[in-house]
């Protein structure tokens, strides 16, 4: 950390400190969509001074909360509904659904991360219970060997797993995205993928608001593939299911600026156009598609 200028995002892990102290904020509402109680320990101080030096750091924090509750319906639906016996929680950053979601006792949760972000959190939850099996696992997922030996060993131990991917995929290019949506892939086990996606439009506007500070922080956003969720397809992946920010924002209740143009608008736009905009950022659910038959002969 630079003390000089403890609000600058010096690694891609100082982006885990600057949501927590997004969750805290919704945490801390009378209305909250979730509560977090160690959020803002988790973030400290250095979260809190990252959200005040990013560009209209706290006025734009309700897409992440968007996100944080989406995904938390999400991931209770899976274990409810689609037989769920583990999450694999990849880039788990400073993520406490282990503690904070009513989950089922049986349940594996399997957070994975840098060993130095893995430490921290331990440290700052340390006697804290889990409401379900939790295991922190510290690899570093840019190494193929790595990467490959975590999905193996946790595959193994499950017949039905929901990886999730939040706020990671847009801090990779498209070949290591690409690698690790093969690699996923390549275990049956892994039948389910929550990610979130963003557009090429919206990586226009991140780059021109957030670019210089995530950039200066080694953390430059990289993906918003043309394709949207079509990019996953020839690595084994469908989209099941595609959720619109800006409908959820409205239906949650969160959001400002140009939604309420949005709201006005909705019913009259041609529909094209109205999907386009639903998929301006989107929390997106694949599922795995099973390999083809091979010809009979």
């Amino acid at each position: 950390m630079s003390d000089a200028d403890p609000g600058k995002i010096e690694n891609v892990s100082d982006t885990a400190r600057w949501v927590a102290i997004y969750r805290a904020m919704e945490s801390e509402r009378p209305d909250a969509l979730f509560r977090d109680p160690w959020a803002r320990r988790l973030g400290g101080p250095r979260g809190e001074a990252i959200v005040r030096a990013m560009p209209q750091g706290r006025k734009m924090a309700w897409p992440m909360i968007v996100r944080t509750a989406v995904f938390d319906e999400v991931i209770l639906e899976s274990i409810r509904s689609r037989g769920v016996d583990l999450v694999l929680n990849l880039a788990a950053g400073l993520d406490t659904r282990a503690w904070r979601l009513d989950l089922p006792a049986g349940l594996r949760w399997v957070d994975v991360d840098l060993p130095g972000m893995t430490e921290y959190k331990q440290g700052v939850m340390q006697g804290e219970t889990p409401r379900c099996r939790y295991e922190a696992v510290s690899a570093d997922l840019a190494d193929p060997i790595q990467r490959d030996g975590v999905f193996a060993r946790e595959a193994r131990e499950s017949e039905c797993a929901l990886v999730v991917t939040e706020g990671l995929l847009v801090y990779l290019d498209q070949k290591d995205v690409a690698a690790l949506a093969r690699s996923l892939a390549a275990h049956p086990a892994y039948r389910w993928w929550l990610t979130d996606l963003a557009s090429p439009a919206l990586m226009t506007w991140m780059q021109k608001k957030w670019g210089r500070n995530v950039r200066e922080g080694n953390a430059p956003f990289r993906f918003a593939p043309d394709e949207g969720s079509g990019f996953f397809a020839p690595y084994g992946w469908r989209e099941s299911e595609a959720r619109g920010t800006a409908d959820d924002a409205l239906r949650l209740r969160r959001g400002q600026g140009s939604l309420w143009i949005y709201r006005l608008l909705k019913p009259i736009v041609p529909e094209r156009k109205r999907e386009e905009f639903r998929r301006f950022s989107i929390n997106l659910l694949l599922e795995r598609t099973p390999p083809a038959a091979a010809p009979s002969t």
